[in-house]
């Protein structure tokens, strides 16, 4: 990817990065990363399970820095390689002191790596397990609102937190969320010139109901796509949040580290 400049901002109020994963990032060692994160008044981390192989590797990530939290599960496109031994991992390793919730987890019918019935089958073995620990759940869902929302209502009941990350569904999706309390997650893509579908599903969501996302090293947001994205650029993510809610962003950025701390279960502190 190009190595142009990044700009570095600082909105005045710390800021809550609620997805990224940070095994996936090359621009900058780790400890340069987490030093422009700083710059940006990122003060909190959670970088999100995705494969097998990964599990174990971000909870060490974990552990060696204090403003960095985890979570542990196997996204859709890796399906395929969920297995009884996994399932095992993550039920082993989901009550780490670290690991703050179940994901992501879910159903993704645009690439289609693992079947429709593998991908239901894994969503709902993990969904399971967040139910019997009583964690949040991070859900990934492209292209498969009907499943996603039938499955969810058939989990409502016990589900003690929920969050739609990266969404770009539509909006029955979306309000049926808003409907039970969970939280949706924006990141760079509401600053993409051809996402006024996202924006205007941003414009429906009650600011209680909104968290704030990277997913980097994806999604860089405007003005720096084209380079690899990072916990840093989530200021741009919220001046655009910002704009389109038309609220202040220090009033913004209050609720959504509210928000942040009760999605995943943290006492609220400055």
């Amino acid at each position: 990817m190009a190595k142009s400049k990044i700009e570095i901002q600082d909105l005045g109020h710390p800021i809550f990065e609620t997805h990224c994963h940070l095994d996936y990032l090359k621009r900058y060692p780790l400890e340069e990363l987490l030093e422009k994160c700083q710059q940006s008044n990122v003060k909190k981390i959670m970088t999100i399970g995705v494969s097998p192989e990964h599990q174990d590797e971000i909870i060490k990530l974990a552990e060696k820095i204090p403003n960095v939290y985890c979570s542990q599960g196997i996204h859709p496109h890796e399906a395929d390689n969920f297995s009884s031994e996994v399932e095992q991992k993550l039920k082993a390793n989901i009550s780490h002191p670290k690991v703050l919730a179940l994901g992501e987890i879910g159903l993704d019918y645009h690439y289609d790596y693992a079947s429709h019935d593998t991908q239901i089958k894994v969503f709902e073995t993990q969904l399971q397990i967040a139910i019997q620990t009583k964690k949040p759940v991070i859900v990934h869902t492209r292209e498969a609102d009907d499943d996603t929302l039938a499955i969810l209502k058939n989990y409502e009941q016990d589900l003690s937190n929920l969050v739609l990350h990266s969404y770009t569904s539509k909006t029955q999706l979306a309000e049926y969320a808003i409907e039970q309390g969970y939280y949706i997650g924006f990141n760079g893509i509401i600053t993409f010139k051809n996402a006024q579908n996202v924006r205007d599903i941003l414009n429906i969501v009650p600011i209680e109901n909104l968290v704030i996302e990277t997913d980097s090293p994806f999604l860089a947001p405007t003005p720096h796509r084209g380079v690899e994205n990072g916990p840093q650029l989530i200021t741009f993510v919220a001046q655009v949040v910002a704009k389109e809610k038309n609220i202040d962003i220090e009033k913004l950025l209050k609720q959504l580290w509210k928000n942040s701390h009760n999605l995943f279960n943290l006492p609220i502190c400055s």
